[in-house]
């Protein structure tokens, strides 16, 4: 039991940080299907500065310092869909597609560079990310995930800054008409959709394992964390309850070896494959009364009313 609760919470925070990141983006008008890369190179630029940062520096630090350098990747890399939706007005589900492939091909490269092995794996030491409870090993994304849950609903219903990216998410031309810049705002929703999934892609990668290979990218997890935030309706505390519901499928792969699962004799393949297909069972039965912001994946063009 305390495997399986290790395993959800630690899958379950992944995928609400990178939802709640999709989230903040499509409240404000554009569709992020490039959370996936974002994932991936929030993870390669967190594990590089986990491996370059000297071993005397606390743990708090080494922490801090990682989260911060792998959010800031992925800000970086989401200014790239920001630009080709908002300025250049492309198709938003083209372009997050291309960064999703971008995104592996960077991140083998930028290993591969690195590796003592010449190959895409990283090794690094995942200590000062881990903490126990009771017997119960925990990472600090735990705690900081729910903070941030907290915080991100603070900031969609309870500021000023929520109340008009939700507005540009659902009628752009009111909002513009109120004196509201649509664009910058829009920018700031892929912004901190950026920071999340990157931070979402570090704790997806470092806590579990001391060792990744960057040729896998996330394993789809970007996806998933898609159908969580569709799932969750687009609001914060559903989008937690989504991330477990999906987080258990997750975790029996990591368990069934160890549980009454084993006498099944199942693949752990079969295990990892749950989760994406309750998403699909799921949301085929939910998606009709789905209510994404209106204006989601359409382009603002200002002179049109």
């Amino acid at each position: 039991m305390l495997l399986l609760i290790k395993y959800t919470l630690l899958y379950g925070i992944v995928l609400m940080l990178v939802a709640l990141g999709g989230m903040f983006s499509e409240h404000s008008g554009i569709i992020n299907i490039a959370l996936e890369g974002i994932m991936v190179i929030g993870g390669v630029a967190g594990v590089l500065t986990l491996t370059m940062l000297p071993a005397s520096l606390s743990p708090f630090l080494v922490v801090l310092i990682s989260i911060l350098v792998a959010a800031l990747a992925g800000v970086i890399y989401s200014l790239l869909l920001a630009f080709a939706s908002i300025n250049l007005k492309a198709d938003q589900t083209i372009g997050g597609t291309a960064l999703n492939l971008l995104a592996t091909a960077i991140a083998v490269v930028i290993s591969k560079y690195f590796s003592e092995s010449g190959s895409a794996k990283l090794n690094y030491s995942n200590k000062p990310f881990l903490f126990s409870i009771g017997g119960l090993e925990l990472s600090v994304f735990v705690p900081l995930g729910l903070i941030l849950l907290v915080v991100s609903y603070i900031v969609l219903y309870k500021t000023r800054f929520g109340l008009r990216l939700r507005a540009c998410g659902e009628h752009p031309q009111a909002a513009d008409s109120v004196g509201i810049n649509v664009y910058k705002m829009r920018y700031a929703g892929v912004i901190l959709s950026g920071a999340l999934g990157a931070v979402g892609g570090l704790a997806y990668i470092v806590p579990p394992v001391q060792t990744w290979n960057f040729e896998v990218g996330v394993a789809g997890a970007g996806f998933l964390a898609l159908a969580v935030m569709i799932f969750g309706q687009w609001k914060p505390f559903h989008i937690f309850g989504a991330a477990m519901f999906f987080a258990v499928f997750k975790s029996l792969a990591n368990i069934a070896d160890s549980t009454f699962l084993a006498q099944l004799h199942w693949s752990s393949n079969i295990y990892n494959m749950m989760p994406f297909v309750a998403s699909m069972v799921i949301l085929a039965f939910t998606s009709k009364n789905s209510i994404a912001p209106k204006a989601e994946g359409i382009p603002y063009d200002k002179g049109s009313r």
